[in-house]
């Protein structure tokens, strides 16, 4: 067992949480961690596709007409998550 998974056991022994099987605290972190990322990335994903679709708006319209520079950039926004 590393030095790291040693602390993290330690820690949920002094939570009362020592019926739990090797790992577990660490995992439960790990998890809220990997959570946390996901979150920040699709928030990330979210503002570039607003982006896109607001230069979309305001580059295209003359060349290719509201209706369809409209329909491209309801598109994009529908990719948010």
């Amino acid at each position: 067992m590393e030095p790291e998974d040693e602390a993290f056991e330690e820690l949920a022994l002094k939570q009362g949480q020592w019926h739990h099987t090797s790992g577990w605290r660490k995992h439960q972190i790990e998890q809220v961690n990997i959570a946390f990322d996901m979150s920040y990335a699709d928030h990330v994903r979210n503002a570039f596709l607003e982006e896109i679709a607001d230069d979309l708006e305001k580059k295209f319209t003359g060349p290719f007409g509201r209706d369809t520079v409209s329909s491209f950039a309801a598109y994009i926004r529908g990719m948010k998550r």
